[in-house]
């Protein structure tokens, strides 16, 4: 196992960007009959460039000039058109930030000994167990009283580390929908081989030093390693995915992980690959989904897809972003979602966490977690993507206690929670007495 620790400061928040030039290629996400999709795009000089999801008349049309406005103004004139909205480029920034301050230092200097121990038969970090968000939350407590974990937790995001020591074993074939492949997509599929092969080669038990790798993420590393990651650096958001499965993973580690790859490693993604996961992982049997992501703007087609895995008794779950701002993001602000703000481990809402009543249902912490990260390694990382892992950890719980559980049902449990700031709406997660309450109330 790699003897690393990556510090990884992401401050995640996902803006969805509706601007085109006159003459750039417009994509649109089209609603309609699926014996009319060619007529209409003929009529219309558009392209069809896929089905969204087979039999659901959802398609992504394309044409190569024109403005938006004018096209939408077309396609809502057509009475063959049941919805049409601009296919929505998502991105995941991070805040500019590169080098190690006291908060990050103290981290580090908090996890000298990184002595490897079981955890459910997986040899992990004990650093990563026993970290102060795992004891704030009640994890063990509840492992012990009432289960850890079970069905199948859906992540769209980045790809994963499917051989992490943390995470291999308990993942179920996903789909990627940017090389539209069955699998399990790995997190390094966007790495040059040489990059790849550094980052997986493993310590020599040389001299360690701290190396910024990109703009905000800074590395305990080989020395060696450390200076050819600086030079080359990694795409901003590599490894998402693989530290949120890490956490949900925490929280129930005997739950299956379905990874569903819509995110690049440079930290975009399409609402169509949004759509085509979510309407995937409900089809395939996901109990759970996690969406570690927010939009500004919201969608319609987004909206129906979470109303249908609200009705095939899935459980969603989504970031509320991390602009630290009293507002509304999608799609946390939906009602068949439950919104997850970030809290320190005092119990008080992270200054970059978005909040308010229309946006957060809960909270949990979100401040210097201990995660894997590909290669092996370990990350220290911050934001409401992590947050929103450990409650989608918590709906697992759920799930395996009180099989057959309704979304609205596990929404109202989950959210019975520690009472802390109104603006991080019903309080801070509390596995224990989320599902102490349930199991009196099934009584």
């Amino acid at each position: 196992m790699r003897k690393s620790l990556i510090i990884a400061t992401l401050w995640l928040m996902a803006l969805g960007s509706l601007h085109a030039g006159p003459d750039a290629p417009v994509e649109m996400i089209v609603r309609a009959s699926s014996g009319k999709i060619s007529a209409i795009a003929q009529r219309h000089g558009l392209v069809v460039v896929r089905s969204i999801s087979d039999g659901r008349g959802l398609f992504l049309l394309r044409t190569n000039s024109g403005s938006w406005d004018a096209v939408h103004a077309e396609m809502d004139a057509d009475p063959d058109v049941a919805n049409c909205e601009q296919n929505a480029i998502v991105n995941l920034p991070e805040a500019r930030t590169g080098r190690l301050n006291q908060s990050t230092a103290a981290i580090l200097e908090a996890l000298p000994d990184r002595t490897l121990v079981s955890y459910f038969d997986r040899l992990v970090w004990r650093g990563y167990v026993l970290q102060p968000a795992a004891t704030i939350i009640k994890i063990a407590e509840a492992q012990k009283q009432y289960s850890s974990g079970g069905g199948i937790v859906a992540i769209i995001d980045t790809g994963i580390d499917d051989r992490h020591p943390a995470l291999a074993g308990g993942i179920v074939p996903g789909y990627d929908f940017i090389r539209d492949q069955n699998g399990i997509p790995s997190d390094t599929q966007d790495l040059a081989q040489s990059t790849a092969a550094i980052l997986e080669g493993g310590d020599t038990g040389g001299v360690f030093r701290a190396a910024r790798v990109n703009q905000s993420t800074a590395a305990i590393l080989e020395q060696s390693t450390a200076a050819i990651l600086e030079a080359r650096g990694l795409p901003p958001a590599f490894g998402h995915g693989t530290m949120v499965a890490g956490l949900v993973r925490l929280v129930a580690p005997s739950a299956s992980i379905m990874p569903l790859r819509a995110f690049t490693s440079d930290g975009s993604a399409s609402t169509a690959d949004i759509l085509s996961a979510i309407y995937w992982a409900v089809d395939h049997g996901a109990n759970v989904i996690n969406m570690s992501f927010s939009m500004v703007a919201p969608s319609d087609e987004l909206l129906r897809a979470l109303n249908y895995a609200n009705d095939s008794n899935v459980i969603a779950v989504a970031s509320a972003g991390n602009a630290g701002l009293e507002t509304t993001a999608y799609p946390a602000a939906y009602r068949h979602v439950i919104g997850v703000g970030s809290t320190n481990n005092l119990d008080v809402r992270s200054t970059f966490s978005n909040y308010g009543s229309g946006l957060v249902r809960l909270a949990a912490p979100g401040e210097a977690l201990i995660t894997p990260f590909p290669g092996g390694a370990y990350a220290a990382v911050w934001g409401t993507s992590f947050s929103a892992a450990l409650v989608s950890g918590g709906a697992s719980l759920v799930v395996d206690t009180f099989s057959g559980i309704d979304p609205a049902r596990a929404d109202q449990q989950l959210s019975r929670t520690r009472k802390v700031s109104p603006e991080l709406g019903l309080g801070r997660l509390d596995l224990l007495e989320a599902l102490r309450r349930m199991a009196i109330v099934k009584k």
